[in-house]
């Protein structure tokens, strides 16, 4: 896997450059600002950007413009976003075109080392990661009526676990069910929200955009 980190902290850049190259990564290049994104991402295409919401020099969304570039220009190019804190709306631009490799961290992910880098190998391979907290803003946020209100607690649950970007095997570990339960509840929550017939990871990805978009509606 190649990598291109966008990180303007010292501390956490020269971090996740000695994890990666720890866990058999190479990391092509580093910088610090969104510019310098672009450029290293035009240089190399790596397998995967790790890249800071925030950075130089407003400390505002350059991490998230750089992104949504590099979807545009270089689809291929997988992208795992880190922010200190939770800012949904950025996981919601992002994910608004095409869900395949995207994942939106918060930076506190980084310290379980395991977690973490499990979750740049699923995104890298083409999967989604999104972090448990962005997911529970989401699902709290919108109070208006919508065809995630007619699903089961558990199926809520199952549906939250797969914007986490969780296989039916991790989601029945998380919830101690088996994993032929979890394709009930995931069958029941394609009938549900009215998945028209289509390969099992395309409805999977349209159900995880209705489940964001219901949690970004104000």
């Amino acid at each position: 896997m190649r990598a291109v980190i966008a990180e303007d902290a010292v501390l956490l850049r020269e971090g996740l450059t000695r994890l990666l190259a720890e866990a058999g990564c190479e990391v092509v290049e580093t910088v610090d600002n969104g510019e310098a994104l672009l450029r290293a991402v035009e240089r190399h295409v790596p397998d995967v950007c790790i890249v800071d919401v925030r950075m130089p020099p407003t400390f505002n969304d350059e991490g998230v413009r750089a992104a949504l570039v590099i979807r545009r220009q270089w689809p291929e190019v997988a992208i795992l976003l880190l922010s200190q804190y939770v800012e949904e709306r950025y996981a919601v631009d992002l994910l608004a075109g095409d869900s395949r490799g995207i994942g939106y961290l918060l930076k506190d992910r980084v310290a379980d080392v395991a977690e973490f880098l499990e979750a740049l190998k699923r995104v890298a391979a083409g999967g989604a990661a999104l972090d448990p907290e962005v997911v529970t803003q989401l699902l709290v946020r919108s109070g208006r009526p919508d065809p995630l209100d007619g699903l089961s607690k558990r199926e809520s649950e199952v549906l939250a676990l797969m914007a986490e970007g969780r296989t039916n095997s991790s989601i029945a570990e998380a919830l101690v069910v088996t994993e032929g339960a979890v394709e009930k509840h995931v069958t029941s929550i394609f009938n549900k929200l009215d998945m028209p017939p289509a390969d099992q990871a395309h409805r999977r990805v349209l159900a995880v955009l209705r489940y964001l978009e219901h949690g970004s509606a104000r």
